[in-house]
C-alpha cells in the first residue's frame, strides 16, 4: 500500500496514501486498536452537520472567506450524506472527548476541500484543518453537539416512526381480538375473565407511552454544547456564532436545536443524555413485557398455555421434527437486555463527569445510538413478523375460562366470600368446573346462575361496559 508523510503538531506520520485523514488521526488509529467498533452513520452525519453549519456561521460574521466557507460546505455535504465514511477509521474506546474523532473530521474535510481546489492532498491548501475547519470550535464542544444532534435525529426519523408501527399493529389486535373472552391472570395465577383484546389494548398503551418517552429524550438533547469552546467560556468564538449555528441546524434537520443557557453544564455534565437513554431503557421494559407476555400466551402448543398462535417463521429444533419456537418475541428480549446494559454504561460514563469535562463522550455516544438502532430495528421486525400475523385461539380460551375456579368471583357479592371460596377450593380438589358444583348445590336458580358466570360480563366493570379497543 503506498504512503504518504502529512505532519501535525507533534511531527510527521506515514499515513495510508489514499486516505483522506492525517497525522493526527493516523496516531488514534495506532494508539487505540482496541474493540473494533466505530461512530456509526447517524454521528458522521451530525459531524458533518455541525462543521457544515459553523462554515457558514464563521462566513456570515466575517471570519471566514466566502470561497473558503464554500469548500468547506461541500466537503461537509459529502460527510452528511455518507460519502466519506470509510475515512473515519477511529476507535469507539479513544481519547473520552473525542478529540481524535473532531480532528480526523478536520482533516478529512481539509483534504478533501484540497482535492476538489485541485491542490495535493495533505497540503492544507486552501483549507487548514484547525484553523478553517474548527474555527470558533473545540472539540469539547462539538462532540457533544454532534452526540445531541445524532440521537435527536435517529429518535425521530427511526424509533418514533418504529413505535407508532408496532402501536397501530397492536391496536388493530386489539379490535380484532375484542370478541374473545379468556382467563385473566395474576400471579401467574387464574383470576377473573378479560378480553383478549383488553389485553392488547394495555400493550397498544404501552407503546403510546413510549412514543411520549422518546418524545421526551428529543427534549432532553435540544440543548447544545457548541459556542463553549474548551471549557464553556467561548474563548476564540464569536459570540453571536453559537446562535448563527443554530439556525442553520434547526432549519436542516427540523429539531428544535438551541444553544445551551449555560456552557459549563453543557461541557462538564451529560445528564441529558443521561436522560435520553433512560427513556430508551423505559421503551425496552415496555418491549421486554409485551414480548414475554406473548410468548407465554403463545405457549405450547398442546401443553402450555395456547391461546395464541404465533407466525412460523422458522424450525425451532434440531433435534425435535415440527417444534416452532417464539424467535421473534427472544429477539425482542435479547436487545431489550443490551439496551439495559448500555444505559447501565451511560448512566456510568455520566456519573463522571469530572470538573470542567466529561471523557467517556465516544463510549457514551456509541451505547445510546446503539440503543435507538438496535429497538428501532427490532420494533419494526416483531410488528411485521410477529404481532402482524398472531392470531387467536377461540376454543381454547373458552374452554379455560370454563374450567377456571376464579369463575367463582362473579358469586361472591350474592353468596359471600367464604361460601364462595369454598365452592373454589371444592373445585380444585374434585376437579369439577364452578358451574357444575354450583348446580349440583342448587346456588343459585339457573337463569340467575347463567347470568352471573356469564364470563362476558365480568370484563365490564360493575358488570357493565361497551366493545371498544
Amino acid at each position: 500500500m503506498q504512503k504518504r508523510i502529512e505532519k501535525d503538531s507533534m511531527g510527521t506520520m506515514e499515513v495510508p496514501g489514499d486516505a483522506l485523514y492525517g497525522a493526527t488521526t493516523q496516531r488514534a488509529v495506532l494508539n487505540f486498536p482496541i474493540s473494533g467498533y466505530r461512530f456509526s452513520r447517524p454521528f458522521i452525519r451530525a459531524l458533518g452537520l455541525v462543521k457544515w453549519s459553523a462554515a457558514l456561521a464563521n462566513r456570515d460574521l466575517g471570519k471566514l472567506e466566502e470561497d473558503r466557507a464554500q469548500l468547506i460546505a461541500q466537503a461537509a455535504e459529502e460527510l452528511i450524506d455518507g460519502h466519506l465514511d470509510a475515512h473515519f477509521p477511529i476507535d469507539i474506546f479513544q481519547t473520552g472527548s473525542g478529540t481524535s474523532t473532531n480532528m480526523n473530521a478536520n482533516e478529512v474535510i481539509a483534504n478533501r476541500c484540497s482535492q476538489i481546489a485541485g491542490k495535493p492532498i495533505g497540503s492544507k491548501d486552501p483549507v487548514h484543518p484547525n484553523d478553517h475547519v474548527n474555527m470558533s470550535q473545540s472539540s469539547n464542544d462539538v462532540i457533544p453537539t454532534s452526540i445531541h444532534i445524532a440521537v435527536a435525529e435517529s429518535i425521530r426519523g427511526e424509533l418514533m416512526p418504529a413505535l407508532d408501527h408496532l402501536q397501530q399493529g397492536l391496536e388493530t389486535k386489539a379490535q380484532e381480538f375484542w370478541d374473545v373472552i379468556k382467563i385473566g391472570r395474576t400471579h401467574m395465577m387464574d383470576a377473573t375473565p378479560i378480553r383478549l383484546g383488553q389485553e392488547f389494548s394495555g400493550y397498544a398503551k404501552q407503546i403510546e407511552h413510549g412514543k411520549l418517552r422518546a418524545g421526551n429524550a428529543i427534549a432532553a438533547v435540544e440543548e447544545l454544547a457548541l459556542g463553549g469552546t474548551a471549557v464553556g467560556t467561548g474563548l476564540n468564538s464569536h459570540p453571536e456564532f453559537a446562535g448563527k449555528v443554530m439556525g442553520y441546524l434547526w432549519n436542516r434537520t427540523g429539531v428544535a436545536f438551541r444553544e445551551a443557557r449555560n456552557h459549563f453544564e453543557a461541557q462538564g455534565a451529560k445528564d441529558g443524555l443521561v436522560e435520553a437513554s433512560s427513556q430508551l431503557r423505559n421503551i425496552a421494559v415496555s418491549l421486554f413485557k409485551i414480548a414475554n407476555d406473548i410468548r407465554l400466551l403463545s405457549s405450547g402448543p398442546r401443553c402450555g398455555i395456547g391461546e395464541l398462535q404465533l407466525p412460523a417463521t422458522q424450525p425451532g429444533s434440531s433435534i425435535m421434527p415440527g417444534k416452532v419456537n417464539p424467535v421473534m418475541c427472544e429477539a425482542v428480549v435479547q436487545v431489550c437486555a443490551q439496551v439495559f446494559g448500555n444505559d447501565t454504561a451511560v448512566y456510568w460514563g455520566g456519573a463522571t463527569g469530572q470538573l470542567e469535562l466529561n471523557v467517556m463522550m465516544p463510549m457514551i455516544a456509541h451505547n445510546v445510538l446503539e440503543s435507538i438502532r438496535l429497538l428501532s430495528n427490532v420494533t419494526r421486525v416483531f410488528q411485521d413478523k410477529c404481532v402482524d400475523g398472531i392470531t387467536a385461539n377461540r376454543e381454547h380460551a373458552a374452554e379455560l375460562v370454563e374450567q377456571s375456579m376464579a369463575l367463582v368471583t362473579s358469586l361472591a357479592p350474592i353468596i359471600g366470600y367464604d361460601r364462595a371460596a369454598e365452592i373454589a377450593k371444592e373445585s380444585v380438589k374434585t376437579g369439577k368446573t364452578i358451574r357444575t358444583l354450583c348446580r349440583e348445590k342448587k346456588i343459585l336458580p339457573e337463569d340467575q346462575l347463567t347470568a352471573a358466570l356469564d364470563p362476558e360480563e365480568m370484563t365490564k366493570p360493575g358488570g357493565e361496559g361497551s366493545a371498544g379497543g
